[in-house]
Protein backbone atom coordinates (compact mmCIF):
# COMPACT_ATOMS: atom_id res chain seq x y z
CA UNK A 1 0.00 0.00 0.00
CA UNK A 2 2.67 2.69 0.78
CA UNK A 3 4.63 1.68 -2.78
CA UNK A 4 1.31 2.42 -4.24
CA UNK A 5 0.66 5.73 -2.42
CA UNK A 6 4.06 7.33 -3.26
CA UNK A 7 4.03 5.90 -6.85
CA UNK A 8 0.77 7.94 -6.99
CA UNK A 9 1.89 10.34 -5.75
CA UNK A 10 5.12 10.52 -8.18
CA UNK A 11 2.83 10.31 -11.23
CA UNK A 12 0.60 12.90 -9.67
CA UNK A 13 2.93 15.61 -9.16
CA UNK A 14 4.93 14.78 -12.75
CA UNK A 15 1.18 14.87 -14.89
CA UNK A 16 0.78 18.58 -13.11
CA UNK A 17 4.10 19.64 -14.02
CA UNK A 18 3.34 18.72 -17.82
CA UNK A 19 0.46 20.41 -17.81
CA UNK A 20 2.03 23.59 -16.82
CA UNK A 21 4.52 22.58 -19.28
CA UNK A 22 2.03 23.61 -22.64
CA UNK A 23 1.79 27.34 -21.22
CA UNK A 24 5.36 27.91 -20.89
CA UNK A 25 6.28 26.17 -24.88
CA UNK A 26 3.66 28.42 -26.60
CA UNK A 27 5.34 31.56 -25.10
CA UNK A 28 9.19 30.07 -25.35
CA UNK A 29 8.08 28.61 -29.34
CA UNK A 30 7.45 31.74 -30.14
CA UNK A 31 11.72 32.72 -30.05
CA UNK A 32 12.61 29.11 -29.94
CA UNK A 33 11.51 26.81 -32.73
CA UNK A 34 10.69 23.22 -31.36
CA UNK A 35 13.72 21.29 -32.44
CA UNK A 36 16.21 23.68 -30.83
CA UNK A 37 13.81 24.27 -28.14
CA UNK A 38 14.00 20.05 -26.92
CA UNK A 39 17.59 20.13 -28.02
CA UNK A 40 18.40 22.86 -25.20
CA UNK A 41 16.01 21.63 -22.51
CA UNK A 42 17.45 18.22 -22.88
CA UNK A 43 21.14 19.61 -22.45
CA UNK A 44 19.55 21.55 -19.48
CA UNK A 45 18.04 18.17 -17.84
CA UNK A 46 20.99 16.22 -18.70
CA UNK A 47 23.02 18.56 -17.20
CA UNK A 48 20.69 18.83 -14.06
CA UNK A 49 20.53 14.64 -13.89
CA UNK A 50 24.34 14.20 -14.51
CA UNK A 51 24.93 16.74 -11.07
CA UNK A 52 22.26 14.98 -9.50
CA UNK A 53 23.91 11.21 -10.26
CA UNK A 54 27.28 12.49 -9.32
CA UNK A 55 26.55 13.89 -6.28
CA UNK A 56 24.35 10.69 -5.26
CA UNK A 57 27.28 8.49 -6.36
CA UNK A 58 25.44 6.54 -8.96
CA UNK A 59 26.72 3.72 -11.01
CA UNK A 60 26.39 4.49 -14.55
CA UNK A 61 26.76 0.96 -15.72
CA UNK A 62 24.09 -0.80 -18.07
CA UNK A 63 24.27 -4.38 -19.04
CA UNK A 64 24.65 -4.74 -22.67
CA UNK A 65 21.16 -6.96 -23.12
CA UNK A 66 19.30 -3.70 -21.75
CA UNK A 67 21.07 -1.02 -24.20
CA UNK A 68 18.48 -1.58 -27.10
CA UNK A 69 15.79 -1.61 -24.32
CA UNK A 70 17.56 2.43 -23.26
CA UNK A 71 17.76 3.05 -26.83
CA UNK A 72 13.99 2.26 -28.01
CA UNK A 73 13.54 3.90 -24.86
CA UNK A 74 14.94 7.10 -26.14
CA UNK A 75 14.03 7.32 -29.78
CA UNK A 76 10.54 6.97 -28.83
CA UNK A 77 9.45 8.50 -25.64
CA UNK A 78 12.39 11.46 -25.29
CA UNK A 79 13.17 11.71 -29.40
CA UNK A 80 9.72 11.11 -31.56
CA UNK A 81 7.08 11.84 -29.08
CA UNK A 82 8.42 15.14 -27.27
CA UNK A 83 9.52 16.46 -30.66
CA UNK A 84 5.89 15.95 -32.15
CA UNK A 85 4.24 17.13 -29.11
CA UNK A 86 6.27 20.74 -29.05
CA UNK A 87 6.28 20.93 -32.93
CA UNK A 88 2.18 20.96 -32.93
CA UNK A 89 1.70 23.26 -29.71
CA UNK A 90 1.86 26.07 -31.97
CA UNK A 91 -0.79 24.34 -34.26
CA UNK A 92 -2.87 24.00 -31.10
CA UNK A 93 -4.19 25.68 -28.07
CA UNK A 94 -2.56 24.43 -24.48
CA UNK A 95 -6.16 23.05 -23.49
CA UNK A 96 -6.33 21.20 -26.65
CA UNK A 97 -2.73 19.85 -26.51
CA UNK A 98 -3.53 18.53 -22.68
CA UNK A 99 -6.25 17.35 -23.28
CA UNK A 100 -5.19 14.57 -26.67
CA UNK A 101 -2.40 14.10 -24.66
CA UNK A 102 -3.96 13.20 -21.91
CA UNK A 103 -5.74 9.59 -24.30
CA UNK A 104 -2.20 8.11 -23.26
CA UNK A 105 -3.89 5.89 -20.08
CA UNK A 106 -6.01 4.66 -22.27
CA UNK A 107 -3.20 3.53 -25.14
CA UNK A 108 -1.30 2.56 -22.15
CA UNK A 109 -4.32 -0.36 -21.63
CA UNK A 110 -3.53 -1.61 -25.01
CA UNK A 111 -0.30 -1.84 -25.13
CA UNK A 112 -0.07 -2.78 -21.82
CA UNK A 113 -2.21 -6.23 -23.24
CA UNK A 114 0.52 -6.64 -25.72
CA UNK A 115 4.07 -6.09 -24.23
CA UNK A 116 3.30 -7.28 -20.76
CA UNK A 117 0.12 -9.43 -21.24
CA UNK A 118 -2.04 -7.49 -18.49
CA UNK A 119 -5.84 -8.11 -18.76
CA UNK A 120 -7.56 -6.18 -21.12
CA UNK A 121 -11.36 -6.84 -19.84
CA UNK A 122 -14.45 -4.95 -21.34
CA UNK A 123 -14.21 -1.88 -19.11
CA UNK A 124 -10.85 -1.51 -20.50
CA UNK A 125 -11.87 -1.70 -24.11
CA UNK A 126 -15.08 0.59 -23.38
CA UNK A 127 -12.45 3.23 -21.65
CA UNK A 128 -10.43 3.17 -25.44
CA UNK A 129 -13.41 3.17 -27.19
CA UNK A 130 -14.87 6.88 -24.91
CA UNK A 131 -10.99 8.19 -25.44
CA UNK A 132 -11.00 7.45 -28.95
CA UNK A 133 -14.52 9.21 -29.63
CA UNK A 134 -13.44 12.32 -27.34
CA UNK A 135 -10.20 12.83 -29.41
CA UNK A 136 -12.23 12.58 -32.82
CA UNK A 137 -14.53 15.09 -31.48
CA UNK A 138 -11.88 17.89 -30.31
CA UNK A 139 -9.58 17.29 -33.73
CA UNK A 140 -12.73 17.15 -35.45
CA UNK A 141 -14.46 20.18 -34.11
CA UNK A 142 -15.70 22.55 -36.45
CA UNK A 143 -14.43 25.82 -33.84
CA UNK A 144 -10.59 24.87 -35.36
CA UNK A 145 -9.38 25.65 -38.44
CA UNK A 146 -7.48 23.38 -40.47
CA UNK A 147 -3.85 23.74 -38.77
CA UNK A 148 -5.11 23.28 -35.53
CA UNK A 149 -6.98 19.90 -36.88
CA UNK A 150 -3.36 18.73 -38.16
CA UNK A 151 -1.91 19.74 -34.84
CA UNK A 152 -4.32 17.34 -33.27
CA UNK A 153 -3.61 14.64 -35.36
CA UNK A 154 0.04 15.06 -34.37
CA UNK A 155 -0.33 15.55 -30.49
CA UNK A 156 -2.14 12.00 -30.70
CA UNK A 157 0.94 10.27 -32.06
CA UNK A 158 2.66 12.08 -29.37
CA UNK A 159 0.41 10.18 -27.24
CA UNK A 160 0.52 6.96 -28.98
CA UNK A 161 4.29 6.96 -28.54
CA UNK A 162 4.54 8.29 -25.44
CA UNK A 163 2.21 5.41 -24.13
CA UNK A 164 4.08 2.89 -25.76
CA UNK A 165 7.21 4.71 -24.04
CA UNK A 166 5.66 4.26 -20.87
CA UNK A 167 4.67 0.92 -20.67
CA UNK A 168 8.72 -0.20 -21.77
CA UNK A 169 9.72 1.19 -19.31
CA UNK A 170 7.99 -1.44 -16.96
CA UNK A 171 10.26 -3.75 -18.45
CA UNK A 172 13.60 -1.95 -17.48
CA UNK A 173 15.35 -4.02 -14.55
CA UNK A 174 14.27 -2.77 -11.75
CA UNK A 175 17.85 -2.17 -10.07
CA UNK A 176 19.25 0.40 -11.93
CA UNK A 177 18.59 3.74 -10.60
CA UNK A 178 15.84 6.16 -12.43
CA UNK A 179 18.53 8.95 -12.34
CA UNK A 180 20.50 6.76 -14.40
CA UNK A 181 17.62 4.97 -16.71
CA UNK A 182 16.44 8.82 -17.54
CA UNK A 183 19.93 10.36 -18.27
CA UNK A 184 20.67 7.50 -20.46
CA UNK A 185 17.34 7.79 -22.51
CA UNK A 186 17.32 11.64 -22.93
CA UNK A 187 21.48 10.79 -23.92
CA UNK A 188 19.76 9.16 -27.06
CA UNK A 189 17.52 11.98 -27.67
CA UNK A 190 20.27 14.49 -27.47
CA UNK A 191 22.74 12.25 -29.93
CA UNK A 192 19.64 11.49 -32.47
CA UNK A 193 19.13 15.56 -32.66
CA UNK A 194 22.26 17.20 -32.48
CA UNK A 195 23.22 16.42 -36.01
CA UNK A 196 19.86 18.53 -37.32
CA UNK A 197 19.96 20.51 -34.86
CA UNK A 198 23.70 22.19 -34.34
CA UNK A 199 23.67 23.78 -37.92
CA UNK A 200 20.22 25.87 -36.39
CA UNK A 201 21.68 26.94 -33.24
CA UNK A 202 23.18 30.16 -34.39
CA UNK A 203 20.25 31.11 -36.34
CA UNK A 204 18.43 31.84 -32.61
CA UNK A 205 18.02 35.23 -31.51
CA UNK A 206 20.26 35.47 -28.42
CA UNK A 207 18.78 39.06 -27.76
CA UNK A 208 15.26 37.61 -27.29
CA UNK A 209 16.98 34.28 -25.41
CA UNK A 210 18.31 36.71 -22.55
CA UNK A 211 14.56 38.04 -21.79
CA UNK A 212 13.89 36.45 -18.29
CA UNK A 213 10.58 34.88 -19.53
CA UNK A 214 12.26 32.96 -22.40
CA UNK A 215 15.47 31.62 -20.12
CA UNK A 216 13.57 31.06 -16.82
CA UNK A 217 10.99 29.14 -19.11
CA UNK A 218 13.78 27.07 -20.71
CA UNK A 219 15.02 26.12 -17.00
CA UNK A 220 11.33 25.14 -16.25
CA UNK A 221 11.52 22.69 -18.89
CA UNK A 222 14.89 21.65 -19.14
CA UNK A 223 14.88 21.22 -14.89
CA UNK A 224 11.57 20.73 -13.86
CA UNK A 225 9.66 19.22 -16.95
CA UNK A 226 12.31 17.58 -18.13
CA UNK A 227 14.58 15.85 -15.52
CA UNK A 228 12.34 15.72 -12.76
CA UNK A 229 9.04 15.26 -14.34
CA UNK A 230 10.78 12.28 -16.41
CA UNK A 231 12.16 11.07 -12.89
CA UNK A 232 8.68 11.25 -11.08
CA UNK A 233 6.64 9.65 -13.98
CA UNK A 234 9.18 6.71 -14.43
CA UNK A 235 10.15 6.06 -10.86
CA UNK A 236 5.70 5.89 -10.20
CA UNK A 237 5.12 3.57 -13.10
CA UNK A 238 8.10 1.23 -11.67
CA UNK A 239 5.71 1.00 -8.26
CA UNK A 240 2.26 0.85 -10.36
CA UNK A 241 0.94 -1.56 -13.10
CA UNK A 242 1.19 0.49 -16.23
CA UNK A 243 -2.75 -0.19 -17.38
CA UNK A 244 -3.47 1.54 -14.13
CA UNK A 245 -0.19 4.11 -13.52
CA UNK A 246 -2.05 6.00 -16.59
CA UNK A 247 -4.43 7.03 -15.36
CA UNK A 248 -2.86 9.96 -13.45
CA UNK A 249 -2.05 11.71 -16.69
CA UNK A 250 -5.74 12.87 -15.44
CA UNK A 251 -4.08 15.50 -13.81
CA UNK A 252 -2.36 16.92 -16.63
CA UNK A 253 -5.55 18.25 -18.98
CA UNK A 254 -6.96 19.72 -15.87
CA UNK A 255 -3.70 21.77 -14.95
CA UNK A 256 -3.34 22.68 -18.44
CA UNK A 257 -6.70 23.58 -19.31
CA UNK A 258 -6.60 26.40 -16.29
CA UNK A 259 -3.41 28.06 -17.04
CA UNK A 260 -4.14 27.90 -21.02
CA UNK A 261 -7.96 30.44 -19.61
CA UNK A 262 -5.86 32.04 -17.00
CA UNK A 263 -2.66 33.21 -18.57
CA UNK A 264 -3.72 32.75 -22.42
CA UNK A 265 -7.35 33.41 -22.48
CA UNK A 266 -8.06 30.69 -24.33
CA UNK A 267 -11.63 29.97 -24.87
CA UNK A 268 -13.34 26.73 -24.46
CA UNK A 269 -16.33 25.73 -26.45
CA UNK A 270 -19.12 23.36 -25.87
CA UNK A 271 -17.30 20.83 -28.32
CA UNK A 272 -14.78 20.72 -26.72
CA UNK A 273 -15.87 19.98 -23.02
CA UNK A 274 -17.94 16.91 -24.78
CA UNK A 275 -14.69 15.71 -25.88
CA UNK A 276 -13.47 16.06 -23.05
CA UNK A 277 -15.87 14.54 -20.33
CA UNK A 278 -15.86 11.58 -23.37
CA UNK A 279 -11.80 11.47 -22.71
CA UNK A 280 -12.54 11.64 -18.92
CA UNK A 281 -15.38 8.82 -18.56
CA UNK A 282 -12.91 6.42 -20.70
CA UNK A 283 -10.24 7.24 -17.64
CA UNK A 284 -12.81 6.72 -15.13
CA UNK A 285 -13.48 3.54 -16.53
CA UNK A 286 -9.98 2.18 -16.38
CA UNK A 287 -9.43 3.75 -13.09
CA UNK A 288 -12.57 1.84 -11.85
CA UNK A 289 -11.17 -1.64 -13.29
CA UNK A 290 -7.78 -1.34 -10.70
Amino acid sequence: MKNTLIGSLYLSLAASIWGGMYVVVKHVVGVVPPLELVWIRYVIAITALLIIGLVTKQSWRIDKRDILLIFMLGLIGNTLSILTQEADTMLSTAQMGAIITSTTPAFMVLFARILLKEKLTLKKAVSLLFATVGVGIIVGAGSFDPSLQLGGVSLLIAALTWALMSVLIKKVPGHYSQIVVTFYTILVAIVLLTPVTIRRLPELDAGAMMHPSIWGGLLYLGVISTACGFLLWNRGLQMLKASSGGLFFFFQPVVGTFLGWLLLGEQIGLTFWIGTILIFIGVLLVIGEE
